[in-house]
């Protein structure tokens, strides 16, 4: 078994832009952006560009809590 490592850039104050975001969280870009337009995005900010904290992202990933099975999972 191999596994791909993949590198992100991160701002010096902990942002990074869509592309690397999708990537850290294994998700495309254009799902990244459905799922801001549906409101159940991680947090982010808007400065020209979409910025999302490292923080955030891990906040985010940790609450959507571990299942064993599909049909544990709900989404809100």
């Amino acid at each position: 078994m191999q596994i791909d490592s993949q590198k992100i850039t991160v701002f010096p104050d902990g942002r990074v832009d869509t592309v690397n975001a999708a990537i850290y969280l294994g998700l495309s870009q254009k799902t990244l952006a459905m799922m801001r337009t549906s409101g159940k995005s991680p947090p982010f900010i808007k400065r020209g560009r979409i910025f999302y904290y490292i923080v955030d992202l891990d906040e985010w990933l940790n609450a959507k809590g571990k299942v064993v099975s599909t049909s544990q999972f709900r989404t809100k």
